[in-house]
């Protein structure tokens, strides 16, 4: 490939990238049920609603779910990897690209759960106000994955070992379910 393939291939990650972590934070945010007024939150809706609520009325929310959000980000997915395997000289089968697409999203958001546990533990060392829109928004989301471990390990001489265990849990996920996964995608989407 040559440096104008890799610079698109930079672009359309990056492009893709923000625009499917908007969605995702979106979902994951109403997810937990995070304060609606809070600024970060605010401009999350802002920036989603011209294209979700459209969806919305279409694809309604299961629970507290919004399932037009992960629709709209696996579409997102699904074009983001169309346009970098073309942009190879590849083109990708429907059912591959779509297997692939899943695969590509759910490792986007364990990676975004990795990036929330570092700050929520770096947080946890530096001295910040917790009046920043940020710092309840990270512990809110966070708070799902490491409170079922912490229950299961508990924190030694006040030491709360379970950012470490969602680590590894994260990294096994990514390595035992995610890359098959994305393999068979790829292999269906190749007609290997």
């Amino acid at each position: 490939m040559g440096y104008l393939a890799d610079a698109g291939q930079i672009l359309i990650n990056f492009a893709f990238g923000a625009l499917i972590a908007l969605v995702m934070l979106r979902v994951l945010l109403q997810w937990v049920r995070a304060n609606f007024y809070n600024p970060v939150c605010q401009f999350l809706y802002k920036a989603t609603n011209p294209v979700l609520m459209p969806l919305r009325r279409v694809i309604p929310a299961w629970r507290n779910i919004d399932v037009a959000a992960l629709l709209l980000a696996w579409l997102l997915s699904a074009i983001k990897l169309a346009l970098l395997y073309a942009l190879a000289g590849r083109g990708l089968g429907l059912l591959g690209l779509a297997v692939m697409a899943v695969a590509d999203l759910l490792d986007f958001v364990l990676m975004l759960y990795l990036g929330l546990i570092l700050v929520r533990v770096l947080l946890s060392f530096i001295s910040v106000e917790r009046s920043n829109p940020i710092v309840p928004l990270v512990y809110q989301l966070t708070e799902p994955v490491l409170l079922p471990i912490r229950r299961v390990l508990p924190a030694l001489g006040g030491l709360d070992l379970s950012p470490m265990a969602a680590w590894l849990a994260v990294m096994l996920l990514h390595t035992l379910v995610i890359r098959p996964v994305l393999d068979l995608g790829l292999h269906l989407a190749l007609g290997a």
